[in-house]
């Protein structure tokens, strides 16, 4: 696996390396999380928060983690797994997920986790790319997904199934656990060393599998601190999933390595229950996503009225961009702005913050983190020229950060073309300001062309969410002989709001009014939910397929679907 470093420059993490505690020549993961707090006394503070669908309610400290840890890379051990082997989970927002990540990088092997919504299909796929070693799931989750197609997978060498029983040919996780050895030295793997596999979707072809390093959790301990604000003691609450890199990276690992209390949620999204957790955990920090913060807008201010928020210190966004909309929302109904930020699956942890203390921008995702260098470039073939502040073009970063990707699992090839004239090109269309901030404009193929101008999607989207009948929209370009391309959209309509003629004209003209008749769409199409991917991110790619009957390529993250 290559760095692709960028040449020439100084290190700029010798301030980030006191927030960790790695040996000369060795840094682990699940050290930094978990086991040097209990080492310097922190055993007893309260590391995990649980909340289970039911309303029960489980504690574990740093020192109860260290030791469910340590039992579940023992287990391993007693298995014959070996560092480097690699092991996959699939379960829901469970303890046993948290004891699995942590004791897998313990062990040094490869953690990769899955999303519990996800078919039979690409769960599949995954494991086979990932050449699974060995699952933990549920005994519900295994029978419907798994077990028809289990023995086909000739590299799955075992299956851990939550409770005290198992299925045939697997074993039960809580009598395993509770046999395994309570203490286990820590392997001493190096900072290159593999240690996260995160799957993302392409446009095309089989999913890709981004591989992360256990040097990566330098740069999780930095930006947790910089971008989230996580000190020790912080009760901190991110809401997404660790099936999807955020879970993991800002939902484990970053809140843990700060020694801060975190809240995990099992249930889904439920207006009344997040602002009642709120309250009652007296959340200080809170990272959720701008699909959960518009369905937040849909209900209104009064619904937050009988909350109290006051332990609210700071508010973050991640997903997809955040419309400037919501920032507003949020200023009204809790009293401050969530603080939009912007990074990849690739580049495996938040590059561009609008920070604590920074002045927000309604629609901007802020500026870099120090010792990131990001610029705006166009690109022609294996040239790349920094454009001046005002051009749109494509966001690119200086390669070498810490949680950077080391690869595409078996994909090299598809590795290298991320990185031309010392830059990683990350697909993002965006336009940096006189001010230094960036602001998202689109991905760079889901631009429109329409007359002679170029539109970024999110700017329409933005535009239409703005309208007080619209919670959610999606906006594409259609080819037109005339102009090139049209802008159209598709929106969701918040409850009151029938779709109809008159509201449609309402709406192009309030398009018009906000972006002039060039940008504005001119066609509004009413739909009951839009497609969406399981993170939030609604697919405009899968829009434009079925628009245009297209291939709609790799949906295996798709989870809503416009009806």
């Amino acid at each position: 696996m290559e760095n692709h470093e960028h040449p020439n420059r100084a290190d700029p993490w010798a301030e980030a390396r006191k927030l960790i505690d790695a040996p000369a020549g060795s840094i682990n993961i699940a050290y930094e999380a978990v086991d040097r707090h209990v080492a310097a006394g922190h055993g007893d503070t309260i590391a995990i928060r649980w909340l289970g669908k039911e309303d029960e309610r489980r504690e574990f400290s740093y020192g109860d983690l260290a030791q469910q840890t340590a039992r579940f890379a023992s287990l391993l051990a007693a298995q014959g797994l070996k560092p480097g082997d690699s092991v996959f989970t699939l379960m829901g927002r469970v303890p046993e997920l948290y004891f699995s990540a942590l004791g897998t990088l313990k062990a040094g092997l490869v953690f990769t986790p899955l999303f519990s919504a996800f078919g039979p299909e690409p769960i599949r796929t995954r494991m086979e790319i990932g050449a699974a070693n060995v699952l933990v799931t549920t005994p519900q989750l295994y029978a419907r997904k798994v077990a028809p197609w289990r023995h086909e997978l000739t590299t799955l060498k075992h299956v851990f199934v939550t409770g005290d029983e198992a299925p045939e040919g697997c074993i039960a996780l809580g009598p395993a656990l509770r046999a395994a050895q309570p203490q286990f030295e820590t392997v001493k793997t190096g900072p290159d060393d593999p240690a996260l596999i995160h799957f993302t979707s392409g446009t095309t072809g089989r999913p890709k599998g981004a591989v992360h390093v256990h040097g990566a959790v330098l740069y999780h301990a930095f930006s947790g601190r910089l971008a989230l604000d996580l000190t020790p003691g912080t009760v901190y609450w991110c809401t997404a999933d660790p099936g999807w890199v955020t879970g993991t990276s800002y939902g484990i690992i970053a809140p843990l390595v700060n020694r801060t209390t975190m809240i995990v949620d099992e249930a889904e999204f439920d207006l009344e229950r997040w602002y009642r957790t709120i309250e009652r955990e007296k959340v200080e920090v809170w990272y959720s996503a701008p699909t959960a913060i518009r369905m937040m807008m849909r209900s209104g201010e009064a619904a937050a009225k009988p909350f109290d928020f006051g332990s609210l210190r700071f508010l973050a966004s991640v997903g997809e961009p955040l419309n400037p909309e919501a920032v507003v929302w949020s200023e009204k109904a809790f009293g401050q702005p969530f603080h939009d930020n912007w990074w990849q699956t690739e580049t495996g942890g938040i590059m561009i913050a609008n920070r604590p203390g920074m002045t927000v921008k309604p629609g901007s995702m802020g500026k870099p983190l120090p010792g990131i260098e990001a610029g705006i470039v166009g690109r022609e073939g294996d040239k790349v020229t920094p454009l001046p502040d005002g051009e749109v073009g494509e966001l690119a970063l200086r390669p070498g950060w810490p949680s950077m990707m080391r690869a595409y699992l078996h994909e090299q090839a598809r590795y290298d073309k991320c990185f031309v004239g010392g830059w990683y090109l990350s697909g993002d269309l965006a336009m940096r300001d006189a001010d230094g901030y960036f602001w998202f404009v689109g991905r760079a193929d889901d631009l429109i062309k329409t007359s002679g101008h170029l539109v970024g999607p999110f700017e329409v989207e933005s535009a239409l969410i703005e309208h007080p009948a619209v919670a959610e929209a999606g906006v594409i370009g259609i080819p037109d002989e005339t102009a090139g391309e049209i802008v159209k959209a598709y929106v969701t309509l918040n409850p009151g709001y029938e779709p109809g003629e008159a509201l449609e004209r309402d709406l192009r003209g309030h398009a018009r009014k906000r972006l002039g008749a060039a940008v504005a769409p001119r066609e509004v199409v009413f739909r009951h939910t839009l497609p969406k991917t399981r993170s939030g991110k609604i697919m405009r790619r899968l829009l434009k397929a079925r628009e245009l009957g297209l291939p709609e390529g790799d949906i295996s993250t798709l989870e809503t679907d416009e009806t």
